[in-house]
Order: C-alpha cells, then structure tokens, then sequence
C-alpha cells in the first residue's frame, strides 16, 4: 500500500501559505496587477488559462480508458456510482449549500460547480491508501472522465441557473449561458483531456504502460499542485483589503463542504456493504462518490466569473478542506475492514 505523498499530504498548508503570498503581493506590491494585465486579453488572461490547463493535464494523463469495459460486468457497483456520483452527489451539494448559504448565491454558485465534477485524481490516491480495488476505481473514474465531458456543460447550466431560483434564490445579475460554460469546459477539460489521449497513444506503445505509471505519471504530477498553488496566489493577490474577513468566509464556505464529504461517504459505503459488495470495491465506490474534480471546478469558474469573483473563491475552499477530511476517511475505512469479512 502506498503512503501519501509529502505533496498530497501537506496540500492544506501549502493553499493556506499560497493564499498568504497572494494577499502579500496585492497589498505591498501594487505593480504585481499591472504585471497581470500584460497577459490580458479581453476576458481571458492566458498566463492564467495556460496554468489551468495544465493542472487538468496530469489526472486526465492517469485515466485508462480501457478499464470502462470492466465496470459494465457488475451493475450493482456501476448503478450505485452512477446514482451516487450523478444523481446524489450534485443535488446533495447544492441543498447543503442552500442550506449554508443561502445568503451568499456566489458561494452556492462555486460549490454547485464542484458538486458536479466527479473525482478523476485524488480518489486514486485515497482508494489505495483504504486498500481499495484498483481496477475498479480506474474503471470508475475513466466513466466518470467521459460523463463529465458529454454533461458538465448541462449540469452546469441547471445548477446555476435553474434550481437557484426554484428554491427562491434571486441573483438576477448573473445569468450563464450554455455556449459559455460549453466554452470553459472545452477550454479547461477538452483541451488537457485531448492532450492526454495523444500522450497516452504516443508514449505507452513507445515505452509500456509499466514506465508510463511508475515514470512518466510522478515526474507530471507535481504540475497540478503547482499551477493550483499559482492560480491561488493569483486570485488572492486581488483580496488584501479582504484579509480579515477571509477566515471567516473560508469557514461558511468549509461547513456544507466538510458535510458533504461525510454524507457521500458513509452512504456510498453502507449502501454498498448492505449490496453485498466486497471491502475494496466499496472503498472505491464511496471515494469516487465523495472525492470531487476541484481543478475542474476552479477552472470552469474562473473561466465564467473571473479570477476575482466570489465563485471561484468559493471553489479554491474545496482543496482545503478535502484533504483533511478524507484522511480521516482512510483510517475510518480501513478500520471497518474486518467487519467486511465477518459477514456470513
């Protein structure tokens, strides 16, 4: 069984010293902004948008493809994720953000759109660390790589559209467009997800899928933390005013995230203990269900609300507070192990 890598498992104090640096630039060096500006163009500024596109390059780079035959020879695991990941796992979020925040329709905003992006990293990470099964988790994720590029667009739009204003949430200043998000998704996850199909098609007949995993795979991954980390310093760089009031909104925001994590979790697994599903593949179906694609979704907002914009603050907060949480996940779950093989 693998350990967490020092990256992974420090990537808490890394988000909290990356925001600290972005508040240091923006309030002592003004000149930081005019910097910025230069990369600017129309909406987009493509210092930015390169960062973005790299941090999705390297776990869409980790996705087999080849592993969604296997998830479609149990219905019982592929049914349970499929109802857990896309069904259960957006509506959950967005009503524990109601919930939360109901005050704040930017903040729901920012979660709506990590609730609908499904883990495709992390949860490989976590699903070994819980001893779970790895070519089912591999066949889970490459499903939920492929749904999120065919409905993340569609998704999105009811989200944060539609069901704001069923529950009475009025924000008649933001409206967004299908075309738009269609846009940012094709940007942020499009592009990295072709990326990876050439790199994958190039280098694994060239070198073999051992070399490609055990080489390639940890030499790119550290990519994603960067350009997360680079990203963050960017975004904070523009809140120094908002130093003091930050702690607090970190807070609000980490409440429905923290219980989201615990709800998907304990559901996915005991839904699946009580299916007779083995230990490992209800570890990899409750990781899949509670990890989320947090790079995804601070790339999507980012792209829409722009780098300022309270939606994608609220994003950045999920990182913060996953990794914790799922730690304590692990540990949860793998003391749960030999209840599994008690069972008559």
């Amino acid at each position: 069984m693998k350990k967490l890598s020092f990256l992974d498992k420090n990537l808490t104090l890394f988000i909290f010293l990356a925001m600290s640096l972005g508040i240091a630039l923006g309030k002592f060096i003004p000149s930081f902004a005019d910097f910025l500006a230069i990369f600017q163009v129309g909406s987009t500024n493509f210092l930015l948008a390169f960062g973005l596109i790299f941090m999705m390059f390297p776990p869409l780079s980790k996705v087999n493809f080849s592993e969604i035959k296997n998830i479609f020879k149990n219905s019982k695991i592929l049914s349970l994720s499929l109802i857990q990941n896309w069904l259960i796992g957006p509506v959950l979020m967005f009503l524990l953000s109601l919930i939360f925040l109901h005050d704040k329709p930017e903040y729901m905003m920012g979660l709506s759109l990590i609730g609908i992006a499904r883990c495709i990293a992390m949860v490989i990470v976590w699903n070994d660390l819980a001893k779970g099964n790895n070519e089912c988790v591999a066949g889970l994720v490459a499903f939920n790589s492929i749904f999120q590029i065919l409905f993340y667009s569609l998704y999105s739009f009811l989200f944060l559209n539609y069901f704001p204003l069923v529950f009475g949430i009025q924000n008649a200043s933001v409206h967004v467009e299908i075309t738009e998000i269609a846009k940012g998704v094709f940007l942020y996850l499009g592009i990295p997800f072709l990326m990876a199909i050439f790199v994958r098609a190039w280098l694994i007949p060239k070198k073999g899928l051992e070399w490609f995993n055990k080489e390639f795979i940890p030499r790119i991954s550290p990519i994603t933390l960067i350009s997360l980390l680079f990203t963050i310093v960017i975004m904070f760089s523009s809140k120094g005013k908002l130093i003091l009031e930050i702690p607090f909104e970190v807070l609000r925001i980490a409440l429905p995230l923290t219980a989201y994590f615990a709800i998907m979790f304990f559901s996915s697994f005991y839904s699946a203990k009580k299916m007779g599903i083995g230990y490992s593949e209800s570890v990899s179906i409750a990781f899949t269900a509670a990890g989320n694609n947090f790079e995804l979704g601070i790339a999507v907002a980012i792209s829409i609300f722009g780098i300022e914009s309270n939606v994608a603050f609220a994003t950045i907060v999920g990182p913060l507070i996953e990794v914790p949480v799922l730690i304590l996940l692990v540990k949860f779950a793998l003391s749960q192990e030999k209840s599994f093989a008690n069972r008559v």
